[in-house]
């Protein structure tokens, strides 16, 4: 069973990498893969209660890959680790199948340092459904339920559930991207906004710049009516009116006309 895990491992990563030329170079020249070989030789003997063994080994895979995986921790199939370094996954996390995580990525705990005695036996990492994506740098922490097919970007912040089949990016991370399958294929691992995928923070700039750019066009549009020729007394009190309008605006865009 275990070798036919490594097999598929294998193929993951010849799969989803397009740099990996043969099987053979994946098992020479791949961290992610070795973290893995590690892993599942930890795990077994965590399972089998030979704890202080399977921290051990699973040290020796940190020192040696600079991934951090726990024994505890529940792995799926066909797990890809691409590039790998500073990869943190806790002891309660569980990873389903065909799974698919960054370089800098953390599964981990909310305050671990805080009423440490009280987590003990207790779910304090994430779990990620089957078919995720978390993009590099991302921290995905507490104990909550990344749902299925869905992506989170890179450095993005997750602290609560977040929904199968989206798209999840920035400090607090919040959803962009609605269930499509067209659109998710556009999502991208690293730290480059594309369309469908913006960055949170110049998305909010522009919504602002789209909005002052519509009241000075409504300024312009009152401009040109007062400037018209203005006759009789229902035209003077809709000119007046026009005038505290184009006040109000102008106040509401910062003083500018």
């Amino acid at each position: 069973m275990i070798f036919k895990r490594f097999n598929e491992d294998i193929d993951a990563f010849m799969a989803r990498d397009p740099a990996a030329q043969s099987r053979f170079e994946v098992v020479l020249c791949y961290p992610g893969f070795h973290s893995l070989l590690y892993y599942r030789l930890s795990n077994w003997l965590w399972r089998k209660n030979w704890r202080l063994l399977a921290r051990f080994i699973s040290s020796v895979g940190r020192l040696v890959t600079l991934i951090e995986i726990h024994p505890g921790a529940e792995i799926g199939r066909r797990f890809v680790i691409d590039h790998g370094s500073g990869i943190v996954i806790g002891e309660t996390s569980i990873i389903g199948d065909d799974v698919t995580l960054y370089q800098g990525v953390t599964l981990g705990g909310v305050s671990p340092s805080v009423d440490s005695h009280m987590q003990i036996d207790q779910k304090r990492h994430p779990t990620l459904a089957n078919d995720v994506i978390i993009g590099s740098g991302a921290q995905i922490l507490g104990p909550i339920v990344i749902g299925e097919g869905a992506r989170v970007g890179a450095n993005a912040v997750v602290h609560k559930d977040v929904p199968a089949g989206v798209t999840a990016v920035g400090i607090p991370a919040r959803v962009v991207m609605p269930r499509d399958k067209e659109k998710a294929k556009e999502f991208v691992a690293y730290g480059e906004p594309v369309d469908g995928v913006p960055d949170p923070v110049l998305r909010t700039i522009e919504d602002l710049r789209n909005q002052v750019t519509a009241l000075m066009k409504h300024v312009d549009e009152l401009d040109n009516r007062l400037d018209g020729d203005v006759g009789g007394e229902g035209n003077a009190e809709a000119t007046s009116g026009d005038k505290q309008t184009k006040q109000k605006v102008i106040a509401a865009s910062g003083g500018q006309s």
